[in-house]
C-alpha cells in the first residue's frame, strides 16, 4: 500500500474502534485510537500474514502486550479480512467470540491471549528464540503500553531479549503519555524510555508513531538490524483522530454515548473525506 492508502485504511480501522467499543458500551478507546496507525502498518504492510491461513508456521507474530486495547485489533483483523467487519458490533456481547481481551483460541489472527499487562513481551521473547531454535526466519513483533512498562516483567523480558540478541524480535511502545489514572511521567514515570532500552541493549529507534512515513523508516530500519531487538517508541496521540478524545485520560476506558458516537463518526469520515480529495 502507498502512504495515502494507508491513510484512508487507518481512518477505518479507527471507525471499528469507535463502533465496536460505543456497540458494547465499555471497552478501551484512546490507546485503541493512538495505535491505529501501527496496527494499520503491521497488518496491510509489514507482517507476512495470510487471513486464509492464520496458523501459518511460517506467519509473523504479533503480541498486543497492552491487550486491553483490543478494540484496535480486532478492527485490523477484521478490515485485513481474518473475520467480517460487522462482527465488530459483538464486541464484549455475551456469546460473541470478540471479548474485551484477545484470545487465541477464538478469534482468527489472534497469536496470544493478552490482557495482563506486563506479560504480552515475555511470550514474543519465547516466540523469537523458538524461531531462532527452529531456524525460521519469521518475525515477531510485540506492542506495549508506556504505563505498561512500568510493570517489572517487561524489563525481564527486555533484558532476556537483549542479552539473546533477538534480531527477529520487535517491540513497539505507544507513547501516547496517558494511562488510567493521568499522565505516565506523574504516575510513575518511566521515562528515558529509549535510554532504558538501550541499556537492555535493544536498538531503539524514536518516532511520531502517527506518521506513516516515519513508521516505515522505523519498521525497516529494525529489519535491518543484526545482532539485537529493536525498540521502536512510537510518540502518538491518545485518542487520536477523535476531536473530544484527544489527549484526554478519561478517554482511556469508556464508551462514548450515541451523541458522542455521532461526532466521533463525523470526525472520521470528514478524515476519510479529506483524504480522497488529496
Amino acid at each position: 500500500m502507498n502512504k495515502l492508502e494507508l491513510q484512508k485504511t487507518a481512518v477505518e480501522v479507527r471507525k471499528g474502534i469507535v463502533e465496536g467499543v460505543h456497540a458494547a458500551k465499555a471497552g478501551h478507546p484512546g490507546g485503541s485510537l493512538s495505535a491505529a496507525d501501527i496496527f494499520t502498518y503491521l497488518y496491510f504492510e509489514e507482517m507476512n500474514i495470510d487471513p486464509k491461513n492464520p496458523k501459518s508456521p511460517d506467519r509473523d507474530r504479533f503480541v498486543l502486550s497492552k491487550g486491553h486495547t483490543a478494540p484496535g485489533l480486532y478492527s485490523a483483523l477484521a478490515h485485513r479480512g481474518y473475520f467480517p467487519v460487522e462482527d465488530l458490533l459483538t464486541l464484549r456481547h455475551t456469546g460473541s467470540y470478540l471479548q474485551g481481551h484477545p484470545d487465541m483460541k477464538h478469534i482468527p489472527g489472534v497469536d496470544m491471549s493478552s490482557g495482563s499487562l506486563g506479560q504480552g513481551l515475555s511470550a514474543a521473547c519465547g516466540m523469537a528464540l523458538g524461531a531462532k531454535q527452529a531456524k525460521k526466519d519469521y518475525r515477531v513483533y510485540a506492542l506495549c503500553g508506556d504505563g505498561e512498562i512500568q510493570e517489572g516483567q517487561i524489563w525481564e523480558a527486555a533484558m532476556f531479549a537483549g542479552f539473546r540478541k533477538l534480531d527477529n524480535l520487535c517491540v513497539i511502545v505507544d507513547n501516547n503519555n496517558l494511562q488510567i489514572d493521568g499522565p505516565i511521567d506523574e504516575v510513575c514515570s518511566p521515562y528515558p524510555i529509549d535510554k532504558k532500552f538501550e541499556a537492555f541493549n535493544f536498538h531503539v529507534i524514536n518516532i511520531d508513531g502517527n506518521d506513516f512515513d516515519q513508521i516505515k523508516a522505523a519498521f525497516d530500519e529494525a529489519k535491518a538490524t543484526k545482532g539485537m531487538p529493536t525498540a521502536i517508541i512510537a510518540h502518538t496521540v491518545k485518542g487520536k483522530g477523535v476531536s473530544f478524545m484527544e489527549n484526554n485520560v478519561g478517554w482511556h476506558g469508556k464508551a462514548p454515548n450515541d451523541e458522542e458516537f455521532a461526532i466521533a463518526m463525523e470526525d472520521l469520515r470528514k478524515a476519510g473525506e479529506a483524504l480522497c480529495q488529496k
